[in-house]
Order: C-alpha cells, then structure tokens, then sequence
C-alpha cells in the first residue's frame, strides 16, 4: 500500500477543480482498505472516500487520507429463479457497468445509461434517471461499518433509500461501500414513463424486437438525450445535475402555475408534485450566465460548470445566489446534490 502526500486531486473530480489531499492511497481490496483505515486511526488522520469524483465540488484541499477505491470487477452468479445477482465492486464505472449488463442479456439498467461515476457511490445517491431508480434493481450493499469495525450486508430497506437519499448520505463516515449487488434478467420490463423518452422512441416498433433488443435501442436513446444536454466533463467541468427537484404540496404547485402556467412538474404517488428545477433556472435568465470561470451550462440550466480557472468557492457562490433567486420567485429551496468539501 503506497501511501501519497499532497496529491493532486485535480484530475480526480469531474469539475477539475484544483485542490490536493494531505494523504492518498489506492486500493484494491479488502485487505488494502483495512490497512488504510487502521493507518488513518492509528495516526488520527480523517478520512474521506473517493469514487469517481463526479458528484463532488471541491472548495479546498482535504486534511487526513483520501481514500480511492480502484477495484473494477464485476461477478455475475445466476440464481435458481433465471434472474443474475451483478456483484459490482466499488471502483467499477457505473456506465460501464450497464454496458457491460446489456451485453450480457440483462435489462434493467438501460434507462440509467451514462450517469458518470462509479458504482460503489451509486446507493449513496440512490442513482435514478427517466423514472428508474438503483433501489429498483438493487439486491443488497456490502459496506464496511466504520463506527463498529464490522462488515455489513444491508438490504434495499436498510438503505434507507429516498429521492437522491440513503442511510449512506444521511451518516456519510460511518460505512464504506464496497460492493453493489444488483438482481437482474433478461425479462426486466422496460419503463417508459418519462414523456422525453418515450417520445424519442416513437419511430421505433418496440413490439417487433425481444426485451434484450429493446433494453438497448433504450440505453442507446438515453445516451443520446443526455449527451444532447449534458456537457461531456471531459470537455466542460461539471457534475451532471447540481440541483435536486423540489417536491412540493399540490397546494403550492397548483398557486405557481397561477403565475407561471409553462411550469414543468411531475405529480407523484403520494399526492405531491416534483418541480422542475432546471425550468426553475432557467425562467429567472441563469441559462448561460458565466462569471469567475464558472457558470450555468447554455443547454441545461440544472447544470453547472467550470470553463476553466473557475474554482469551488466561485461555483458554490453561483450556486447560493441561484437557490437565493428560487426561494425568492417560487417560494421553493433548492437543495445541491453534489457534495460539497
């Protein structure tokens, strides 16, 4: 285990953003990630995990050890009921992963396609996109328990899984993700109920081919639209979606379309309505807005960016002045999805 000081952490965040951990150390297995935490104990430094660094903003360097977790394999074990439990190590690049799952017949995953990151952060964020979410298609989460120093098998209800929510956000030093789970098969039926989606598919007679073919021709249109709105990181610094999508009373929903009748909203189960943050955005002029090398992205006002010198402290600043603009017009706080050091 080699150990790093003062390491760049520049090419390790999708907003390359400039900063440096006092101590940082790859591993790759479970015997590695021991070593490194009782390292850490034994000389008190804190501790923070690093994934694919594509939901992180990072204002200034990080004390103690950063640890990145490296192991990208993926075992596949077929179950007696025809589904396959996808056991996905941490370090595994989430869309690999679905690529990988489509190749292999197993649907499910298809309307997930190219969310950056890696899958061992996805349960913390519980991923979701175009109406499907992790807990959807998860199995179980393998996690080292920090607090009692044991391994851990937690269910999709011990997770405690909500919008962009899990016990993993809610207490973010006391497990370590190791592994993901996911249960899959062939038969996974599609999900269409996102309006963009399924009007982007209506040229296609997806009654003509197998579920497998279908999953695919999804997979492929969902990276379409999004590479049609979300700016590659590689080429424009960001973090995909900065913001969550309020969910507010049908009350309240019901008063704003009064003053802004194009509102796009999504009833939910419960009887609530989920607002559209980016529209939000976007109505109060923020789409395209630069300044101090950072700022709204020009195709999707839900995205932040960095146009290069920009750093943490200029993005949050925009970031605080925006969520000050959405609680000022539409009585709404925006909450950010990245996390912030």
């Amino acid at each position: 285990m080699n150990i790093i000081a003062n390491q760049s952490l520049q090419h390790l965040n999708s907003f390359g953003f400039s900063a440096r951990a006092a101590h940082y150390v790859q591993v790759t297995n479970d015997e590695q990630l021991l070593e490194a935490l009782d390292t850490a104990e034994k000389k008190q430094w804190p501790i923070f995990l690093l994934g694919g660094g594509s939901n992180l903003v990072l204002t200034q360097n990080i004390a103690g050890l950063v640890i990145h977790q490296i192991n990208q394999h993926t075992n596949y074990q077929e179950q007696t009921d025809g589904t396959t439990h996808v056991v996905a190590n941490a370090g595994k690049p989430w869309h690999d992963l679905v690529l990988e799952t489509l190749d292999r017949r197993l649907a499910g995953l298809e309307n997930l396609s190219l969310i950056p990151g890696n899958t061992g952060a996805a349960p913390v964020q519980n991923i979701g996109a175009y109406g499907v979410e992790l807990v959807n298609r998860l199995h179980s989460v393998r996690a080292y328990h920090l607090p009692s120093k044991q391994w851990l098998t937690l269910s999709p209800n011990q997770c405690a899984f909500s919008y962009r929510d899990s016990v993993f956000k809610q207490n973010p030093n006391d497990y370590v993700i190791t592994q993901v789970t996911l249960a899959l098969n062939e038969n996974t039926p599609a999900v269409l109920t996102y309006a963009a989606l399924e009007s982007a598919l209506q040229t296609h007679d997806l009654s003509a081919v197998d579920n497998v073919a279908r999953a695919k021709l999804i997979s492929d249109t969902v990276i379409r639209i999004r590479q049609s709105k979300l700016p590659d990181p590689k080429q424009l610094g960001n973090a995909g979606s900065f913001f969550k999508n309020p969910v507010v009373s049908a009350a309240h929903a019901k008063n704003l379309r009064q003053t802004y009748p194009k509102l796009v909203s999504y009833p939910q189960a419960d009887g609530r309505v989920k607002l559209a943050a980016g529209w939000m955005i976007d109505a109060l002029g923020f789409r395209g807005h630069e300044a101090n090398g950072v700022g709204v992205h020009t195709e999707q006002a839900l995205v932040l960016v960095n146009h290069g010198g920009g750093d943490g402290a200029a993005l949050m600043a925009l970031a605080n002045r925006i969520i000050e603009q959405v609680q000022a017009n539409f009585s709404v706080k925006l909450e950010i999805e990245p996390v912030i050091i």
